[in-house]
């Protein structure tokens, strides 16, 4: 196939999913007559406010099956599109130039702009107004250097977002959130914000804690040095200009390893999760834990793991054990959902001590009446019954949600050996993690043999794979394809008997059974 009709297959494929798409908004429209429209981009939803039925609507069926085929589809092709037709060049830039439009983000998020612009509402705001409210929310002991933090400096930063479709430039120096900076706000007042910036995350969708604690990280830039030794030694050794040799025989620079990049960039040999724990951490523990709620995106719908799983099988009463749970942010849909289930929700003290208190009013009556409990558990260790009374009763259902990939082939094999002894023979893994597929053909491509589009999606699925490196740098872990998953599990006693895969995505929810 030429390029060119590459090209055009390309632009029809886009043509035929906004059909889809489109369809999908027609058949669900109210009224025939007046047709429901896509979300605007220029249109901030907030998710703590309300909206008219039918922009709720609009929203919801963002989420529709048929939708988020279509969806992908127009993004994995205008992406496949626009490498092929930009000169390389410019896409060399466009990477070598990102981690700036990364800090650009975390400026947003951590001085409040979103808040601050959903304050002003539709007519939006000046930059000198914006620079005063940012000024006015900091800390009195860490007000900014007025010298550095400048009016001028803000506005740069502002428009760098409003080019790439974080905001909207209403006009010269007048900015106003849109609908995809309108998802990280978290419904707080600026007084709020103010008196109490420590609780900025609690009762939020978690996407403002996620984009926060992702973007702090400085780890990813020293990825290179952790796996070519001799980058890192040449950058670590004075340069001949600024300290030139006596002898002549400059001393190689000294260099010991690190068993990750996480742990490389900070000088030290903890992992995350042990980092977190220290007590200097402690808001940053409880930011992450919110971030974990936000990871629920990652999934086709925040609802996928209730078509993941029979639950309205299980007998009344059964237990539902989410190992290494965090604060729940995902045995709780399924509580919620199935009032018949028990919630038994594990993980680190630290994280234990705080998890009730990180839910608002929606889940207090199931928390209050013990259905859903918090316990410690180290789940390298034996696992043991949840009271003496239940000495001999196996859970019904071990849920590792987001888990097995923090973790390298070694210690998860030891996770899921753990659970292993402890099931009975009607005992059910279920496992929420992204399945990797090749770039290329295989039994398991999410598109038809015909498609211009890469069998992954390409860019509609890249985020997953960029959070494989991300785990590779954090915790020497991975993100697995189904054959290493399947590989895995059969070596620690489970085998697996079913994959729900969400919707045009590499997300999936990976049921097991004891060998």
């Amino acid at each position: 196939m030429t390029t060119f009709a590459t090209l055009r297959a390309l632009h029809a494929c886009i043509g035929d999913a906004l059909s889809d798409l489109e369809r999908v908004y027609k058949e669900r429209s109210p009224s025939p007559s007046s047709p429901l429209d896509y979300p605007s981009l220029d249109v901030p939803h907030y998710p703590n406010q309300p909206i008219s039925p039918a922009d709720e609507l609009a929203e919801q069926l963002v989420n529709d099956p048929s939708a988020l085929v279509a969806i992908r589809s127009i993004v994995a092709a205008c992406g496949q599109m626009s490498a092929t037709v930009r000169r390389p060049w410019g896409a060399v830039r466009d990477i070598a130039v990102s981690g700036h439009l990364q800090a650009c983000m975390r400026f947003m998020e951590e001085a409040h702009i979103v808040e601050i612009l959903r304050d002003a509402g539709p007519q939006g705001m000046h930059v000198n107004d914006i620079h005063r409210a940012v000024v006015d929310l900091r800390p009195q002991s860490a007000t900014p250097d007025p010298a550095v933090l400048t009016p001028e400096r803000l506005g740069y930063i502002l428009r760098v977002l409003a080019t790439a479709h974080w905001l909207r430039e209403l006009s010269p120096d007048v900015y106003a959130n849109n609908r995809r900076s309108a998802v990280i706000d978290t419904g707080k007042t600026l007084e709020q914000l103010r008196a109490q910036p420590e609780k900025k995350y609690a009762d939020t969708n978690g996407l403002a804690a996620l984009l926060a604690h992702v973007c702090e990280s400085t780890f990813p830039l020293k990825m290179t040095e952790w796996l070519l030794p001799d980058v890192h030694i040449r950058n670590m050794s004075p340069s001949p200009a600024s300290s030139p040799s006596v002898t002549g025989n400059d001393a190689p620079a000294e260099r010991r390893s690190y068993p990750t990049v996480f742990g490389l960039d900070l000088q030290t040999d903890l992992n995350l999760f042990e980092w977190l724990d220290l007590p200097e951490n402690t808001f940053r523990r409880g930011r992450f834990a919110h971030a974990m709620t936000g990871t629920s995106y990652t999934e086709g719908t925040r609802q996928d793991v209730l078509q993941a799983f029979p639950w309205e099988n299980l007998s009344p009463g059964a237990v539902l054990v989410d190992v290494g749970g965090g604060i729940g942010t995902t045995s709780l849909i399924v509580a919620h959902a199935h009032p018949e289930i028990r919630v038994v929700v594990e993980d680190r003290a630290p994280v234990v001590d705080k998890a009730p208190s990180a839910w608002g009013d929606e889940y207090a009556h199931m928390i209050n009446s013990g259905r859903v409990s918090w316990r410690v558990r180290d789940f390298l260790t034996p696992w043991k019954p949840l009271s003496d009374n239940d000495s001999d009763k196996a859970p019904d259902v071990f849920l590792l949600r987001m888990v097995l990939h923090d973790w390298p082939d070694d210690v998860s094999r030891t996770i899921l050996r753990q659970l292993r002894d402890a099931a009975s023979p009607e005992t059910r893994l279920v496992i929420g993690d992204a399945l990797l597929l090749p770039a290329c053909p295989s039994k398991d491509s999410l598109v038809s043999e015909d498609s211009p589009l890469l069998p992954n999606f390409g860019v509609a699925n890249l985020q997953t794979y960029l959070i494989g490196i991300m785990m590779m740098g954090y915790l020497a872990a991975k993100e697995r394809t189904v054959s290493e998953m399947e590989e895995l599990l059969l070596s620690a006693g489970w085998k697996v008997n079913n994959v729900h895969r969400s919707v045009g995505s590499l997300w999936a929810y990976t049921t097991a059974e004891p060998v």
